[in-house]
């Protein structure tokens, strides 16, 4: 196992589109092919995590036969697998566990598929409710529909007149803004919680997959959303026997988290490692500058520990109400719903791992006690320590569901809400990042790969980053100059204004991801003023804000757009080597990399479905075959360079600090003389070092042996010029 590379499979991209792949991938350097969920989805899912039937693989991608026929070009598959839900689909039909527990009720073996209560609350009803239901022949005898729903009648009551006979169900149908009377993921109410903890579901849910695994089609899982369950060590050692090559979870740890020790898997999917590259790259000395533009721009003064509360107070408040009442009935004192609002809006992680029955680790409980110590001074603290005793100690119910809450609020209330409202340099508001710490030295990076899982992954963008790595990559470079970043983008709001707490965002945003169309532009725009909440959201929209944030768009591209273009093009002398530096070291790294769909040249991507866009792989095949000296062109030569170097590297190769200088990262991998070892050069801080004129006279001295550069040819050993090192490229990936 050497590296893996990530494809988004569609209805218009699959098994087959990416069979044409694996030639490729294989010249590229790629050890493994990694797939999005190819379990039966929706028919038109662009996704695949909307599950319908855990018994098919999916059909719009060529079913098990096309499944067996890229397996069989040779490079080994790994697969996401989604545990945690299943979709509500449209009809509810679709969905046969669904139909089986809604028709029998509780009694049926179908309901332990899904953490209901009874009778189970279904909103999607609109306010014309009254009119569009109705009751007709339909899928296995009589059904209720409502529009292009359909629900199963409970059987004995199909007699009933329509206001009985919605009584009468084991469901009840609620206006689409009521809470759920089920679990789900996150906010989504169309995606259902799974209990798979019961070992009949888990059995029924994984059977497919470990046929395939056994078969040979299957060679390795990447678990989606672990948080989301009931018990996810207790999953992991129920899955783990049945996954003999790689394991990885879609764990997001915050800064300083590792993953537990007592989960048998290889590791997390890489938001660790991708948020401390980004970092390694960014200049703590530009933090007070860009937060000051930032907070003149915005009018937002507060800090982010105070925008991060107040959004999770928010969508405790706009999504999670029903969540929260459930919760609080577990504990059996209504008096402590505000304690426990503040204990959930407090948690500085997804999850503390408290398992019912079991002492709780000291790290879990110390976790607890943090939240509880912050929470204490914004409500009753004796409340708020009562409801801590019972999350860690007290009633089954109550442990797991605060658990399994906690994450949610977290997804909601910082990913999609606090890191759009606060953004001094939007290349830190990444999944599991802190936009408040800028930057970290290479003694910090080094420390941080000291503790890396030898076989966790590694990864620079995915499906779900809010920006691609060069998106990044440019950023970076406003934290080496925030007095010229302040001066252009005065100019821009000077020229063209809308919101505040919007425009600063799509300043950067268009300068980062330029060159973009309109419909980019303006799709970003408003799924970020969504997710923002300030003004909309997706609840609450706004025709008018709307139109003007459209308005916005165009305006500011053609009224700016020439000089955001220009101003870019000073930026991208930095960003190349940001972007080059960061590939060549998360490839190098101890992990096993990734590399997300067309990422091996430059991608200017934004949040989904921006980042899930069509790959045009001509062109990146010609490239590899002819690399140039572009952007792309470089960023291609590194990528093949070091994807092959890992092929020849053992995964487990010690990683030892070169000492570089203030404006370089350097390591090594392996021991030279046993077997293949290798050293890795990168430039950071570009800005600064063309300021103070370049490398000078500054020398490194690599381990002992010869060194060959696999991406000039050169040769070195022993003490080494900087400039003569770095001469063609602003990165070095030596084989020795």
């Amino acid at each position: 196992m050497t590296s893996t590379y990530r494809v988004q499979l569609t209805p218009d991209f699959g098994f087959a589109q990416a069979a044409s792949l694996v030639g490729y991938l294989r010249e590229l350097g790629v050890g493994r092919l990694y797939l999005s969920p190819i379990l039966q989805a929706c028919p038109d899912s662009q996704h695949g995590y909307d599950v319908t039937d855990h018994g098919r693989v999916r059909e719009e991608f060529g079913g098990e036969e096309g499944l067996r026929a890229l397996a069989a070009e040779g490079m080994p598959l790994v697969s996401d697998i989604v545990p945690n839900h299943m979709t509500v689909p449209v009809p509810e039909s679709d969905n046969a566990q669904l139909w089986a527990a809604l028709r029998d009720g509780p009694g049926s073996p179908a309901s332990r598929w899904f953490d209901f209560q009874w009778p189970v609350t279904l909103p999607l009803l609109g306010d014309d409710a009254d009119e569009a239901l109705r009751v007709d022949d339909g899928v296995d005898g009589r059904v209720l529909r409502y529009h292009d729903h359909a629900f199963p009648i409970r059987p004995g009551t199909e007699h009933l007149p329509l206001p009985e006979l919605l009584e009468a169900q084991h469901y009840r149908l609620a206006h689409w803004r009521e809470s759920p009377g089920y679990r789900r993921f996150f906010d989504v109410s169309s995606l259902m919680g799974l209990r798979v903890e019961d070992p009949e579901v888990f059995e029924a849910t994984h059977a497919v997959t470990f046929r395939l695994i056994e078969e040979g089609l299957i060679h390795g899982l990447r678990v989606d959303h672990p948080d989301g369950l009931a018990d996810p060590r207790g999953y992991l050692r129920w899955l783990r026997p049945h996954v003999p090559g790689p394991l990885w979870v879609e764990k997001i740890l915050i800064d300083g988290e590792r993953l537990p020790e007592d989960w048998p898997c290889d590791g997390t999917t890489g938001y660790d490692a991708l948020n401390m590259v980004t970092r390694l790259f960014v200049d703590p000395a530009g933090r007070d500058a860009l937060i000051e533009t930032f907070g003149r721009h915005t009018g937002v003064r507060d800090d982010y520990e105070t925008v991060r509360h107040d959004a999770k107070k928010h969508v405790l408040d706009l999504f999670f109400t029903g969540e929260v009442d459930r919760l609080t009935d577990d504990l059996g004192d209504p008096a402590l719903r505000e304690a426990v609002v503040e204990l959930l809006a407090a948690m500085p992680v997804y999850r503390a791992y408290v398992n019912p029955g079991e002492q709780p680790s000291a790290a879990s409980e110390a976790t607890i006690q943090e939240a509880a110590a912050l929470a204490a001074t914004r409500t009753d603290p004796a409340a708020v320590a009562k409801v801590a005793d019972l999350v860690l100690y007290g009633p089954p119910e109550a442990v797991t569901r605060f658990q399994q809450t906690c994450g949610p609020v977290m997804a909601k209330g910082v990913e999609d809400t606090a890191l759009y409202r606060w953004y001094p340099l939007a290349c830190l508001n990444e999944v599991g990042g802190e936009p408040d710490r800028f930057g970290v030295s290479a003694a910090e990076f080094h420390e941080f790969c000291a503790g890396l899982p030898p076989r966790t992954m590694t990864t620079l963008s995915t499906h779900d980053t809010k920006r691609s790595e060069d998106v990044r990559a440019r950023l970076a470079v406003l934290s080496e100059m925030p007095e010229e970043w302040a001066m252009a983008v005065d100019s821009w709001a000077a020229a063209v204004s809308f919101d505040p707490k919007l425009d600063y965002l799509a300043w950067q945003s268009l300068m980062a991801a330029w060159p973009i169309s309109l419909d980019r532009f303006t799709g970003y725009l408003l799924k970020a003023a969504r997710e923002a909440k300030t003004a909309i959201s997706w609840l609450n929209p706004d025709p008018a804000y709307e139109d003007g944030i459209r308005d916005f768009a165009r305006r500011a591209m053609d009224a700016c757009g020439y000089s955001v273009a220009a101003f870019t093009e000073v930026v991208d002398r930095y960003a190349r080597v940001n972007s080059l530096g960061q590939k060549a070291v998360q490839l190098l790294m101890p992990g096993i990399p990734d590399v997300y769909q067309g990422n091996e040249i430059t991608d200017f991507s934004l949040v989904d479905p921006d980042n899930r866009r069509p790959v045009d792989f001509e062109r990146r095949r010609r490239l590899l075959a002819e690399p140039d000296d572009s952007w792309d062109g470089q960023k291609i030569r590194v990528t093949a360079a070091a994807l092959g170097l890992r092929r020849r590297l053992d995964p487990e190769a010690p990683y030892a600090p070169v000492e570089a200088g203030e404006h370089a990262v350097a390591f090594s991998r392996g021991v030279p003389g046993q077997g293949t070892a290798a050293v890795v050069v990168a430039t950071r801080l570009p800005v600064g070092l063309e300021r103070k004129g370049g490398w000078g006279s500054e020398t490194i001295t690599l381990p002992p042996g010869r060194w060959r550069d696999l991406l000039t040819g050169a040769e070195h050993t022993g003490e080494v010029r900087m400039a003569d090192l770095l001469s063609a490229y602003p990165v070095a990936i030596l084989e020795g």
